[in-house]
């Protein structure tokens, strides 16, 4: 395959068909759409979370066996081949592209949802409920959604620098259906995959329209409505347009390393100058009840209250992260050339985990210590406003309106670098796997999400279709846990190889020795433990 004509394949026609298709649904009949995608998901929620809860748990354990196991020392390439991309680049790349707007949006938020509404029967806005809020928060945006991210990113990776496979999903599965992979059951894993991927990017696209319409409301006072949503979607889509245009080392490149020095910025000044002592205290002892539950918490269900706050919460995140698995995994994959697997491993997992849970205890414990004790209510900007939770509560230190500016603009060039790596994933995943797809196959995909971004605004669909791209994870779930069989299998052969290769090697030495020094081969036993 060449890679530099990659070529249009039954992927990328059935794929763009198929979304085509949701999108004229959502903008006809947007209830019937929700309604529809609503139901399917309260069925798969109700019917598979225990499937959803024991699938994430193993990809999580198998994450941390590749990195501390005998094949944490395999270089996805070749043995003398150095990484592409420094730390600091690399690790902002894999940043944005897993999971940039959501900490924004949800970093104040998602900690007071549950402080208002805890889980475990806890009083709601108790000193208990704060400690699970803070719990809960580190637990949906930690281990586990990294853990998913690396075995997709890693498969790949390894299929692609190890074995030189193409950049598509379904290549990682050679080692398990041999041929089969380039034909039709390939063919419906990538379609799957791509499908995926646009509408998960697309329906967070519209996500963080919401949000720079906040900032931009609570900032210079802009009506937060349509217009204007439509407005900024038309904006960023020339500029990640621009970007998607420049290729990988200009456009994401330099946006990653802006968005990671604009979120350093933001995060040391709230912690130097928010509640500093309150804040460390909170991520130290979160981090100590999160580790210490994280096995409960891992498969924590009602069956007996037939409560629905894990359903809306856990499993939503968990079903959230595998729908965008394949988009994620497959952006790392390629920025993550020359690594081992140890140092991808705790790269990708361990990294993230850290800066995440280090983002909640800044932004949502400064907004509880508000709320606690220094009589702010967050919690009623919360309930007015889930995008404007952020604004409300920088409001509240110094320099507020210039912070409330910069978490904008991160939230910019969040949106910014998250669709241009879509659109250079879709174009990967529609290209037979190009690592350099054409910027014409980059340029339809980013108009096709933008164009369902705005839609979905347009008809109130948005949630319709964020809920059918949940329910298109349970299918890759399955295909994920095929994936951790086929990546085992193939690491283990390598292994075993390299061991035959290793025992040649040493009884060529001892070939040699016994040659030079006329012993025979019973005598060298003696040799060996006399030298």
């Amino acid at each position: 395959m060449s890679q530099s004509k990659p070529r249009l394949g039954y992927v990328f026609y059935i794929s763009v068909i198929i979304v085509t298709i949701f999108v004229a649904w959502g903008f006809i009949r947007p209830s019937h759409l929700a309604e529809t995608a609503g139901n399917a998901l309260a069925f798969v929620t109700r019917t598979f979370g225990w499937f959803y809860l024991f699938a994430t748990f193993i990809f999580l354990v198998f994450a941390l066996y590749l990195a501390f196991g005998p094949y944490g020392r395999i270089k996805l390439g070749k043995k003398d081949e150095d990484p592409e991309y420094n730390y600091w680049t690399w690790l902002g790349m894999l940043f944005s592209a897993g999971m940039g707007i959501g900490l924004v949006f949800w970093g104040v938020a998602e900690p007071m949802y549950h402080y208002m509404s805890p889980p475990e029967g806890i009083e709601g806005e108790s000193i208990e409920a704060a400690k699970a809020a803070m719990r809960y928060s580190f637990f949906h945006w930690g281990l586990h959604p990294w853990a998913i991210y690396t075995i997709v990113a890693l498969a790949l990776a390894y299929a692609q620098f190890r074995k030189g496979e193409s950049g598509l999903i379904s290549s990682t599965f050679r080692p398990l259906i041999g041929d089969r992979v380039d034909g039709p059951l390939g063919k419906g894993i990538d379609t799957l995959a791509a499908i995926a991927t646009a509408f998960g990017v697309a329906t967070s696209l519209g996500l963080g329209t919401l949000q720079i319409n906040g900032g931009l409301s609570h900032v210079f006072g802009l009506p937060n409505n349509t217009t204007v949503h439509l407005l900024i979607i038309l904006v960023v889509t020339v500029l990640y347009m621009i970007s998607a245009s420049t290729g990988l080392n200009r456009g994401i490149k330099y946006l990653s390393n802006v968005n990671i020095s604009l979120a350093a910025l933001l995060l040391l000044f709230v912690l130097l100058v928010g509640p500093s002592i309150f804040i460390l205290e909170t991520f130290t002892t979160t981090t100590g009840n999160y580790l210490g539950s994280i096995i409960p918490m891992s498969f924590r269900l009602t069956p007996f209250t037939q409560g629905e706050w894990v359903g809306a919460w856990t499993l939503f995140y968990w079903a959230w992260w595998i729908a965008w698995a394949p988009f994620v995994g497959t952006f790392i994959a390629r920025v993550s050339r020359g690594r081992t697997i140890k140092e991808f491993v705790s790269g990708v997992l361990l990294v993230p985990t850290l800066i995440g849970a280090l983002w909640f205890a800044t932004f949502g414990g400064s907004a509880l210590h508000l709320e606690m004790f220094e009589g702010v209510s967050i919690t009623q900007a919360v309930s007015q406003s889930v995008e404007g939770a952020l604004f409300f509560t920088l409001e509240q230190f110094p320099l507020g309106l210039w912070l409330s500016i910069l978490a904008t603009l991160l939230i910019i060039t969040f949106f910014v670098t998250s669709a241009d790596s879509a659109t250079f994933v879709l174009g990967m995943l529609t290209s037979k796997g190009a690592l350099n797809p054409k910027v014409s196959t980059k340029l339809i995909w980013g108009i096709l999400q933008s164009g369902i971004a705005a839609v979905l605004l347009l008809s109130g669909g948005l949630n319709g279709l964020q809920t059918a791209s949940i329910v298109a994870a349970l299918p890759f779930a399955v295909i994920m846990l095929f994936m951790v069989l086929s990546l085992n299998k193939a690491l283990k052969a390598e292994l075993r190889e390299e061991r035959r290769r290793e025992k040649m090697r040493i009884r060529k030495l001892e070939q040699l020795i016994e040659e030079e020094l006329g012993i025979g081969p019973t005598d060298i036993d003696t040799y060996k433990k006399d030298k």
